[in-house]
This record gives structure tokens, C-alpha cells and sequence, in this order.
């Protein structure tokens, strides 16, 4: 297993936001259609009308001496002026009305580009631990979930280790409660940098993790443990020894995530009793002869002392 930061879930995008978003930017752009249609049917229109205008407006042009015949053109032309008055103020009265909208729109998708970060932003909070930095519950049991729905349709292995610190209340009563974040942390760092890119670390809750290990069998879990231990850490110039229990099942095809995690839970608690009983048990001394000359006390876990 290589060395990695801890892997947290992606904040997951609001749909009805990026709908609303989506929305907003379709309209800005048949805005902007509109605004092309516009400046292009106002050039189109202009060039007639004044084509119109100039050709009425050489009447020598035309060789018609009828006095009626000159009254309706002057009143056609001074129309024709009139007209082009008009659309001009509608053009104008249409552009502003253009640029208004794109402005309204584009502040709303300027706010709605701030609401969705925020939101992400919060649902990625959602799912971090403050303290550690690691992902919390929530995203654990999200991440479990959808790795024993990939285990159970591909048969792939599934390993699940839960860890427990030792003594951290005694820690926390001994050196106080800024020491006993100091533990946390320091753990979380060690655990994150232990697990490889494709596993996944948790903070549970309290004095309690999670490491998440897919396509990984329960034979690598000490691999796992060997890198972690020993753990220690420096809080006011004290070296404070960091100790923890360890339980870790494999996914069985068919249980439930609740199952899978209950299932762990129970060896870990299991591995804290035996390792409270090793703790309240005197030393068994026993006596061992050596030598076939004299007796030596050897005390259950030392090495008898031999002579050569």
C-alpha cells in the first residue's frame, strides 16, 4: 500500500441549481439571438428606407409635371422620414430593453454561480471531520455502501478495519483535552498516509476510525498495521505514546452495509477486551530449568536467558 492523503467523497452538485443555472444561460443566449436579429433587421430596414427617401426626394428625377402627383410624393417622403423616426425609437427602445434583460440575467447567473459553490462547499463540510480532516460518518457510510454494491456485483474483495484508541481517555484526563486532539490528529495523518489511493479513511466518531480497503483481502490488513506502528506524539516537549485496537472483516456477499460494519465492531471490541484482560492479569511466572544446574524465572511473553 502507497502513501496518500485521506480521500474524501466530491461534494455532490444540487440538480434543480444547475437546472435553474442551465435555464438562465439558455435564455441569455436567445437573448442574444434577438439582439443580433434586431441590429440586423434595423440595418436592413434603414438601408430601404433611405433608398426611398433619396429617390423621392429628386423629384427631377421623375418627369411628371402633375401638382397632385408632386403633393402625395412630398407627403410620402416626409411618411417615409416619419417612419424611419419611428423604428429608430423602437430599435433604441428595443436595445435598451435587450441590455436590461442580459444584465438582470446575467447577475442571476453570477448569484446562482455563488449559491452553488457555497452549496458544494457546505455539502463538502458535510462531509469532512473538522478536527482531522478526514471524511466523517456520513460520507463513510456513504463510501461503504457503494463499495459493497461494487464487491457484490464484480465478487471483488472488500476489507473493512476498525480502530479504536487505547487509553485516550487517560490521555485526555492526564494531559488534557488539547492533547487528547493532538492524538486524534496525529493518528488521522498516520492512517491517511498508510492506506493506498483507492482505500479510504474515516473518522467515526470520537477516539474511533475507519480504514476502508477495496480489492484488498484481510491478508493485507497487517501490512495496514505495520505501518503504523509504533505511533507517538509531542505535546508540550511530552512524548505521548499513541496506542490503538484493531478489528477487520471481509465483505460477505448478500449482508448489508450495517451487517458489514456490525460484524467489525465486534472484533474490535472483542481485540479491546482481551487486550484489557492482558493489562488486569499478573505476570504467570514459571520455572524453568536451564541448564539442568539451576532455576531460572522466566515471565510468559520474555525469553528465558540461556548460557552458553
Amino acid at each position: 500500500m502507497s502513501a496518500l492523503e485521506p480521500v474524501s467523497l466530491p461534494a455532490q452538485p444540487n440538480p434543480s441549481a444547475e437546472g435553474n443555472l442551465g435555464e438562465i444561460q439558455a435564455k441569455l443566449q436567445k437573448l442574444e439571438q434577438r439582439d443580433w436579429w434586431l441590429w440586423s433587421m434595423a440595418v436592413i430596414v434603414m438601408l430601404l428606407l433611405t433608398f426611398a427617401v433619396f429617390t423621392m426626394s429628386f423629384p427631377d428625377l421623375i418627369k411628371v409635371e402633375d401638382s397632385f402627383f408632386k403633393s402625395s410624393l412630398n407627403r410620402a417622403v416626409r411618411g417615409l422620414i416619419g417612419l424611419v423616426l419611428i423604428f429608430n425609437g423602437y430599435t433604441i427602445y428595443q436595445q435598451v430593453m435587450v441590455k436590461r434583460l442580459r444584465r438582470e440575467f446575467s447577475r442571476k447567473i453570477e448569484e446562482m454561480r455563488i449559491l452553488q459553490a457555497r452549496a458544494e462547499e457546505f455539502e463538502r463540510l458535510a462531509q469532512i471531520d473538522p478536527l482531522t480532516g478526514l471524511s466523517n460518518r456520513r460520507a463513510a457510510e456513504d463510501r461503504l455502501a457503494s463499495e459493497a454494491g461494487r464487491s457484490q456485483r464484480h465478487g471483488n474483495a472488500l476489507t473493512v478495519v476498525s480502530f479504536d484508541l487505547d487509553k485516550f481517555k487517560q490521555i485526555n484526563d492526564t494531559y488534557g483535552h488539547l492533547a487528547g486532539d493532538q492524538v486524534l490528529k496525529e493518528f488521522a495523518v498516520r492512517l491517511s498516509s498508510a492506506v493506498r489511493l483507492s482505500d479510504f479513511a474515516a473518522r467515526m466518531g470520537g477516539d474511533e476510525f475507519l480504514a476502508l480497503l477495496p480489492e484488498c483481502t484481510t491478508n493485507h490488513v497487517d501490512t495496514l498495521l505495520a505501518r503504523l506502528r509504533p505511533m507517538e506524539t509531542e505535546y508540550n516537549g511530552q512524548k505521548i505514546p499513541i496506542l490503538f485496537s484493531a478489528g477487520w472483516v471481509g465483505y460477505e456477499q448478500g449482508e448489508t452495509t450495517e451487517q458489514f460494519l456490525e460484524r467489525a465492531d465486534r472484533t474490535l471490541y472483542a481485540e479491546k477486551r482481551a487486550g484489557k484482560i492482558r493489562d488486569r492479569e499478573p505476570a504467570v511466572v514459571r520455572e524453568v530449568p536451564i541448564g539442568g544446574e539451576e532455576l531460572r524465572r522466566w515471565v510468559i511473553g520474555t525469553p528465558p536467558v540461556t548460557h552458553t
